[in-house]
């Protein structure tokens, strides 16, 4: 039996190798030329709790999640009672053989008889790849790779793998479902959204990026952690995560492009500083991994519902970028965006991901790189004479910025209201033409909106509008709508705010219906887009249960 598309759900308690199974299965499908939408779901537990590792497969592009399950490998039994509901009637169920389970259409694996019991994942990995129909000899190479510094377990973890793959030789009546082959498969990288972030950032020029752990953020940089010593990066975890945002102001204030990576719950205690990055005019770039709240909420699980936070954070009037990627391509080139509009606007700029993207990996050409030119660098300045203001009013309202010790001019910050040399004070109408100097820049930043992208059918009966990671599953929604006859489009904002209302109000006001699809429970965007166009978005489809949209859930929900 072969297939051109196919989702792979494996379970297990977090400690039993769920995601080393996973990640190696999911690079053997990439380098074998298949597209992938990888979905972790795992507990806030050190041990314990039912995790799962799913993988879509299709010869061509998929974008989001899928529910219909073709393939259950079950590494305990928590996964046959939470996740057998979702397979196929012509699905397989691969469970242990020493389980007096009372199941009969599974197919039961002698873990104990194939392998030491450290080894157990592998023999999953090598039933499953064998089901598929994978290349023994490619997943071996890939054991190779990761096991590199440890060639004993890579040598133990091949001997389990050709152990499992002689054993499913040898059944008589051994369940195949085979991948349709790729032909000339193309090379592709296998990267999820968080590794896209961070050599995004990496390729912008960040010199210092300081944080204070939280999931999802810390991962950004963690992955940022493998270009430290060959791009000459300075990674500081502080104490808390104010302490994080005033050290990345600081080394931003001397010239170190700089961020911070955190969530929810981190970026609140982040929120005075950001006003001071707003009115000392310094650049910082901002990621966080959206997770849901309030509080410590759902720590592993995803959401959309921090759009307002950043969006209002701070107090005081000034200017900001807010970026949501809605793909890993998305994740790298809006990452350099960030820190170019934070650098060349002076002040604080945000990207926000979420859980689903930050650990969802795809199968992504290969990025253009050798072109792309550092971003995060300050610009230089010539200064005529020996007058330097540091605030000087500008038509633009950016000022220009020497970096202290640069030259020989006196670079004056302060976190009071000041006047153009940079000094305190409480004069009315420099207040005032400072205050209006800092908004202009916004000016500025609405020349370089990223328009929404919009795909389908012109004037159409539904327009699925969404933001961010919902990209994929409306997308895909509503390509399956367009197939069944119904004029649908898709409008997706990458950027978030600034918006420019001429860019997208006539396509809302060409479709007989537009609906949000957020992963919040009051519809943020849904509600800025009325706030700023006066648009009423009647119909919203919210989800925050903690778990990512999928295309099925969001025709569910259109026909309910």
């Amino acid at each position: 039996m072969t297939r051109g598309t196919y989702n792979i759900v494996l379970g297990g308690e977090a400690g039993q190798g769920l995601v080393t199974v996973g990640h190696a299965l999911a690079k053997a499908l990439v380098r074998s030329g298949y597209r992938i939408v990888v979905t972790q779901s795992y507990y806030s537990r050190i041990r314990g709790g039912h995790n799962t590792f799913a993988v879509r497969i299709h010869e061509h592009e998929v974008q989001a999640p899928t529910e219909s399950v073709d393939l259950l490998v079950a590494l305990d039994r928590e996964t046959i009672v939470e996740d057998r509901i979702g397979l196929k009637s012509d699905g397989i169920l691969l469970s242990d053989a020493a389980w007096d389970s009372g199941e009969t259409s599974c197919l039961k694996i002698p873990y104990k008889e194939l392998s030491h019991p450290r080894y157990s994942n592998t023999v999953a990995l090598g039933v499953t790849a064998y089901v598929l129909g994978l290349d023994l000899g490619l997943l071996c190479n890939l054991l190779d790779e990761q096991f590199k510094k440890k060639p004993q377990v890579a040598d133990e973890n091949k001997e389990a793998l050709k152990n499992t793959f002689d054993w499913c030789s040898g059944q008589s009546s051994f369940p195949h479902q085979k991948l349709s082959p790729v032909s000339n498969p193309v090379k592709r990288l296998m990267m999820n959204g968080h590794e896209a972030v961070a050599l995004g950032v990496a390729s912008a020029g960040v010199k210092f990026c300081s944080f204070y752990p939280m999931t999802p953020g810390s991962s950004i940089v963690m992955y940022l952690m493998d270009y430290v010593k060959e791009m000459g990066i300075v990674v500081e975890q502080a104490e808390d995560e104010i302490a994080a945002i005033n050290m990345a102001i600081g080394a931003s204030f001397m010239g170190a492009p700089a961020m911070v990576a955190t969530s929810g719950g981190g970026f609140a205690l982040m929120e005075e500083a950001v006003s001071l990055a707003g009115v000392s005019e310094t650049p910082i770039a901002i990621f966080i991994g959206q997770r849901p709240g309030p509080a410590t909420g759902l720590p592993t699980r995803t959401e959309q519902a921090d759009l307002n936070l950043a969006l209002y954070s701070g107090h005081g009037e000034f200017p900001r970028a807010i970026f949501a990627p809605g793909t890993i391509e998305d994740c790298f080139h809006l990452a350099r965006k960030t820190f170019e509009m934070a650098e060349k606007y002076q002040g604080p700029a945000f990207l926000l991901t979420d859980q689903f993207i930050a650990d969802s990996y795809r199968a992504i050409d290969p990025f253009e790189i050798e072109s792309l030119e550092p971003v995060a660098l300050p610009h230089k300045v010539e200064i005529t004479g020996d007058k330097y203001e540091r605030y000087a009013i500008t038509e633009s309202g950016v000022s220009p910025r020497l970096l202290p010790g640069e030259t020989e001019h006196l670079v004056v910050g302060d976190s009071h209201e000041h006047t153009e040399a940079g000094h305190i004070t409480e004069d009315p109408q420099i207040r005032k033409a400072m205050v209006d100097k800092r908004l202009r820049k916004e000016q500025g930043m609405r020349k370089e909106i990223i328009p929404p992208e919009i795909e389908g059918d012109g004037n159409p009966d539904l327009l699925l509008l969404s933001w961010g990671s919902t990209k994929g599953a409306a997308s895909e929604a509503a390509a399956f709508l367009r197939a069944k006859g119904t004029r649908t489009a898709t409008i997706h904002f990458a950027q978030v705010w600034p918006l420019d209302p001429e860019q997208f109000t006539h396509h809302l006001d060409s479709a007989k219906q537009v609906i949000s699809i957020e992963g919040n429970a009051t519809g943020q965007f849904a509600q800025l887009i009325r706030r700023e166009t006066g648009f009423h978005i009647h119909r919203q489809i919210l989800r925050y249960d903690g778990r990512p949209f999928t295309p099925e859930w969001i025709l569910r929900e259109l026909s309910a």
